[in-house]
């Protein structure tokens, strides 16, 4: 008897959909060729964290429940006498997400965390690096639904990296779109 695994709505996408979409768009003779999603790295500063330790172990819960994967805190790496900042002090939480988990994370911020954002008309097709990489900035944690209005004690934000194995920036925003990114000033195919 043969056994169903799990796999991520987004994944299956990308195998059925968005590959022979960009062979076709790009002429690829192979389907190695196409671009790929190979992370998501999802950071956060914490404003205030060199004077209330309890900012930081916050923060991390809160990426923990909004990723699913455990995230771990960020380490300055000198010191700044003007910011009262040491070597090694936490100053923020980061969590990179591969596999699974970043396809199942993707799902849920284009289905359910972008839409909620406030007077929301798309996110900008410009913050690609030029490398096929595309970083997007969330200015409220809220949006998530994992997250709990009710105990959060400061509105934050966080940025978003997807990093792909795009060469360019058209390739990458191609398959981003694919994906399901909704961005702004896209004409519809």
């Amino acid at each position: 008897m043969e056994t169903k695994t799990y796999s991520p709505r987004l994944a299956d996408k990308y195998k059925k959909d968005v590959v022979p979409a960009l062979m076709k768009r790009f002429g690829y003779k192979s389907v190695m060729q196409a671009p790929r999603l190979t992370k998501i790295c999802v950071n956060r500063g914490v404003n205030g964290a060199v004077t209330d330790k309890k900012l930081v172990d916050i923060a991390v819960d809160e990426l923990t429940n909004v990723t699913g994967q455990k995230a771990i805190a960020t380490m300055s790496k000198k010191d700044i006498s003007n910011f009262k900042l040491r070597k090694n002090m936490p100053i923020g939480a980061k969590v990179t997400l591969r596999g699974e988990r970043m396809y199942e994370f993707l799902d849920r911020l284009v289905s359910v965390a972008l839409p909620r954002v406030r007077d929301f008309k798309g996110v900008n097709d410009k913050a690609f690096d030029g490398r096929g990489n595309y970083t997007l900035g969330v200015t409220e944690q809220i949006i998530f639904p994992e997250i709990d209005i009710d105990k959060v004690n400061k509105i934050t934000g966080m940025d978003i990296t997807f990093v792909t194995t795009a060469s360019t920036n058209e390739e990458a925003f191609e398959l981003l779109k694919e994906l399901g990114m909704p961005f702004k000033n896209v004409k519809k195919d």
